[in-house]
């Protein structure tokens, strides 16, 4: 399994991306939107295309939803698996992000068990972790 990790704060990337290696996953991270769509270029061209992006609300250049709609709006990306993992908790930006494309919404805090369930949802958590 790959993911994309996407958010401006290096620590959260750090976070969400060490839970998810611990997962299996092989992890790449971008500082934001504008670099995660750089990012999953690159990746396409080397036969690299993550199964999950975990995407952040609240950055520089381009935002998530800006992300969202970016990915949803390219054929080659239907395959991807967007999960918000925001501090964005009110109801209109849940839906907003969901309508989007967006698959699943995490909200900051969270825990690696509340990932993990989300994954879970998904379907994108490899056997040997719900075992």
């Amino acid at each position: 399994m790959r993911a994309l990790v996407i958010d401006d704060s290096r620590a959260m990337r750090r976070i969400v991306g060490t839970i998810l290696k611990d997962f299996g996953y092989d992890v790449r991270e971008a500082g934001d939107g504008r670099q995660a769509l750089d990012a999953l270029e690159e990746g396409r061209a080397e036969g690299w295309v993550p199964d999950l992006c975990c995407i952040d609300w609240n950055m520089p250049v381009m935002d998530g939803l800006q992300f969202v709609f970016a990915v949803r709006a390219n054929p080659g990306y239907r395959q991807v698996t967007l999960m918000m993992v925001t501090t964005e908790s009110e109801t209109g930006q849940i839906v907003k992000a969901l309508a989007a494309g967006a698959h699943e919404y995490l909200i900051k805090p969270f825990t690696a068990d509340a990932l993990r369930d989300k994954l879970a949802l998904l379907g994108l958590l490899p056997e040997e972790v719900t075992a």
